[in-house]
């Protein structure tokens, strides 16, 4: 079951959205209905799903209505249409009692502009969320303390927001999000103010607790490099209407229609793209027991000059050459064992391209693709590299 499902979520502002609502469930325009109602369209039928644990990133321009929807899902901004279902539960038709009890311990956000109380400590600060669930004061104090030191603030607590510096106010704000221990991290456009060397450090900070903590963020920006970066998946809206969701993968090689391309195009895609998006299934391999005659007759059929040798489990045990297979041949032997090459590269299914395309130029062997047990996932060689670079479809490569 998802974490988060958003079903046919609309939100119309001004004066009698429900009459409004009928005329944009009939297509009428953003423009075309303030024109003739004088409401706005803020979500226009938005329908995704989040899947626990993952970083799912809402990203648009100004106006796109990205800051409306992760409102919504707290209910700061009430929908006018459509089920915001978080466990099993429809956000939108609970109770007001059941809705603060949500957002007590199920939901907690973080905003753009830190929002610190200055007269309070950072602790302080850092335990504000855990104030307001009745907490006892030592309990706050501990849970406060341990938030801040997951954040890098460890010696700050006793400190007031104004010692501190824009990046290290953020900090306290999403420890003051992490102290309440919820399952749903809402950030709204959470390091936008940041400079951009303290905002990339915040980045990096949260994709290194997301690997520990397995929150569940929904993640706003209306940058997206940030998105791509952050983003297990990605939501782009336009308008009010969510346009694609996709992988970062998915948006730069399969994007949904000219808007969605044009914001991609300048994408630095080494940065983005991964060894996964890039290899090819290991079709043509061989095991311990297939033999040399074996070997020499899959390179043959492939056009290649080298074959991966793997167990019955299809680890890899090594690499044999054609010309190595052919001069045993010749000499009578049938092992494979003894030709086993182990001067070769291998990468996990997540390296970037940035990092693949030095190896890949240097190389002279396909570089092997092995999860964290060895297992090979999958064979790059160089021109895949560089098409997935260019982005041209690789299997046509």
């Amino acid at each position: 079951m998802p974490k988060v499902e958003v079903k046919n979520l609309y939100k119309i502002y001004g004066s009698k959205p429900l009459k409004a609502l009928d005329m944009v469930k009939n297509g009428i325009s953003k423009d075309e209905l303030l024109g003739k109602t004088g409401n706005g369209i803020g979500i226009n039928n938005a329908n995704f799903v989040i899947e626990e644990g993952e970083i799912f990133v809402i990203m648009g321009l100004s106006g796109s209505g990205k800051s409306t929807i992760i409102r919504c899902l707290n209910r700061l901004i009430e929908p006018t249409a459509g089920e915001i279902i978080i466990d099993g539960e429809n956000l939108c038709t609970c109770n007001k009692d059941k809705l603060l009890e949500i957002r007590r311990k199920k939901i907690t956000m973080v905003f753009q502009h830190f929002a610190l109380l200055p007269h309070r400590t950072v602790a302080e600060n850092a335990a504000f969320g855990l104030e307001i669930q009745n907490m006892s004061k030592e309990q706050r104090k501990e849970k406060a303390y341990e938030a801040l030191a997951m954040v890098g603030l460890k010696g700050y607590e006793e400190s007031y927001p104004s010692e501190l510096s824009g990046g290290m106010q953020q900090r306290v704000g999403l420890a003051r999000a992490l102290a309440t221990d919820a399952d749903i991290l809402l950030m709204d456009e959470a390091f936008s103010a940041l400079d951009p060397l303290i905002r990339k450090e915040m980045q990096d900070e949260l994709m290194e607790l997301q690997a520990s903590m397995k929150k569940t963020i929904v993640f706003i920006t209306h940058d997206l490099d940030e998105a791509l970066k952050i983003g297990d998946r990605i939501a782009i809206m336009k308008e009010g209407v969510v346009v694609q969701v996709g992988t970062p993968e998915d948006i730069l090689d399969n994007p949904a229609d000219e808007y969605v391309s044009t914001f991609t195009k300048d994408v630095n895609r080494t940065k983005v793209l991964s060894a996964a998006a890039v290899m090819k299934k290991p079709d043509y391999v061989v095991t311990r027991k297939d033999g040399i005659h074996m070997a020499v007759r899959k390179m043959k059929d492939a056009s290649i000059s080298s074959i991966f040798v793997i167990s019955k489990e299809k680890m890899l045990l090594g690499l044999v050459t054609i010309d190595s297979a052919i001069e045993a041949i010749k000499k009578g032997e049938t092992e494979l064992t003894s030709l086993l090459i182990q001067d070769f590269d291998r990468t996990s299914p997540d390296t970037s391209l940035e990092e693949l395309l030095p190896i890949a130029i240097r190389t002279k062997y396909p570089i092997a693709v092995v999860d964290e047990q060895n297992k090979l996932l999958g064979i790059i060689v160089r021109v895949t590299v560089l098409a997935g670079i260019a982005g041209e479809e690789i299997e046509n490569v």
